[in-house]
């Protein structure tokens, strides 16, 4: 094992949460089953959180860095029964209540898509002046508010997405073409979502490790959303990356979206470290907006269990990688897990080629590994739905693969997930979960001496697109100096 050899490093981190129940109507599950049967509109906001509970809830806490994700495992379930007030800004982050995400919205927008209500914008403005991340020439591209007259007409006539803030509609989002069935405004409502999102997290990132980098420093910023912004001609070609950069200061930057279904953070971190291995650029971020379609995924289980409506909630993250500064973990570059196209899409085929086999270049064993970030969904979201417990799955399935190996007793399976494993403690947003929630405590742990090794790993459903019936694995092992 080359210890020794320079490898890029993960020097710092953001993560960031928007609260929006008021876009939970908007999700692909919520429009279609309200489509369908109009009562349910009803039903979803009768279960919609406040922030205040949102902002309590201990998975979000652990999200932006307010709670280490192993305290998870001690704190009495169900977790939304916990109320206890919390801190809106955390360690990695800020947990934006949704008027001010209205607002960052049409702070994104470029092209008066989004319409605010004079009266909410004000407030919004009003809101977003104390905002350690905004300044005055970012409240000057809100611009003025309309009558909610024309909001409403806009919807009636237009297509136009309502925009509803504690039950009224104050705003919308109107299509980008008449005709153009790729720019309507659900399509472009989830794109200027991601794009709001990403910002966000790009520029919590830039506040709480000001120390390591510049907004101005980075040169090539990587998107790893699963939106598909673009138009008729060229419908998923659309650079949200750039689009994310332009808005958070990187003006020294260019980039691009990399599209791999929920494995796109560990090709797109994967990548970035080999540019900068390369040389060909310095700084490499790697950006993930949060994805509206999953909004409410899972809400007729939470219906059925009579609890909270629990995907409410945007989540992003980016990730700033560096040379190796001697300081700040590092990529091991040259163990990196990848399931090919021979090794077929079997649980014990994908843990061997991204588990076993990296572990084998590196001369580890399983049980070297301190902790495996694996799909991090929350439980309490996707239990109640009939998806299990999905972290947990995937922990048994590397602890079976050690106790073949004859590195792990049969007996302690079930032990596994506790000595080296996480709870799932992220908001289900398609690629978000995909390992990368853990990359910011992992850092920390390492720089404080408290952690040796943690691997990261994500998985792709490709056969979703009808294009193949391939699924896809990645990883990669960070490591302390």
């Amino acid at each position: 094992m080359n210890s020794k050899r320079e490898f890029p490093v993960i020097k710092g981190v953001g993560y960031a949460l928007a609260h929006v129940p008021g876009l939970v109507e908007h999700g692909s599950k919520p429009q279609r089953e309200i489509a369908k049967n109009p009562e349910v509109f009803s039903s979803i906001q009768s279960r919609l959180r406040n922030y205040e509970a949102a902002l309590a809830y201990p998975p979000n806490r652990a999200y932006i860095g307010c709670l280490r994700p192993e305290a998870l495992w001690d704190l009495e379930r169900p977790w939304w029964k916990h109320t206890e007030p919390a801190a809106r800004f955390g360690k990695f982050g800020d947990f934006m209540p949704q008027a001010e995400f209205y607002g960052l919205m049409r702070f994104a927008d470029e092209f008066n898509l989004v319409a605010l209500e004079s009266a909410f914008l004000a407030s919004v403005r009003e809101q977003l002046s104390r905002h350690p991340l905004f300044n005055d020439s970012d409240l000057n591209r809100l611009g003025a508010g309309t009558t909610v007259e024309a909001i409403t007409e806009r919807i009636e006539k237009e297509a136009a997405c309502p925009l509803r803030h504690e039950g009224k509609v104050v705003g919308c989002i109107t299509r980008g073409h008449d005709e153009d069935p790729v720019l309507t405004a659900g399509i472009l409502l989830e794109n200027l979502a991601c794009k709001a999102t990403g910002i966000l997290a790009l520029r919590s990132m830039f506040r709480t490790c000001a120390q390591d980098i510049k907004a101005a420093d980075v040169e090539y910023v990587i998107n790893t959303g699963e939106e598909a912004s673009g138009d008729r001609y060229q419908r998923g070609a659309g650079n949200l990356a750039k689009a994310m950069a332009e808005l958070s200061g990187c003006e020294n930057s260019t980039g691009g979206d990399l599209k791999a279904y929920c494995c796109s953070p560990i090709h797109s971190i994967v990548i970035a470290a080999s540019l900068v291995l390369s040389g060909t650029f310095k700084n490499v971020v790697v950006v993930g907006g949060g994805s509206l379609a999953k909004l409410g995924m899972k809400f007729r289980g939470h219906l059925n269990h009579d609890m909270p409506i629990l995907e409410d909630t945007l989540a992003s993250f980016a990730i700033h990688i560096g040379p190796d500064d001697g300081r700040n973990p590092r990529i091991r570059l040259d163990g990196i897990g990848r399931q090919t196209v021979k090794d077929g899409g079997s649980a014990q085929g994908i843990a061997e080629a991204v588990v076993s086999r990296p572990l084998e270049q590196l001369g580890l064993k399983i049980p070297d590994i301190d902790r495996y970030s694996v799909e991090l969904h929350n439980p309490e979201v996707t239990e109640p739905a009939g998806s299990g417990n999905v972290p947990r799955s995937n922990y048994r399935t590397i602890a079976s693969l050690a106790v073949m190996k004859k590195e792990w007793t049969r007996e302690r399976i079930a032990d596994f997930e506790r000595i080296h494993g996480l709870p799932g403690f992220s908001p289900t947003q398609g690629h978000v979960p995909s390992a990368v929630p853990y990359i910011g405590h992992a850092r920390d742990a390492m720089l404080r001496g408290e952690m040796q090794r943690a691997m990261f790993i994500g998985k792709g459903s490709l056969f979703l697109g009808k294009m193949s019936n391939l699924s896809d694995g990645m990883s990669f092992v960070l490591e302390k100096q």
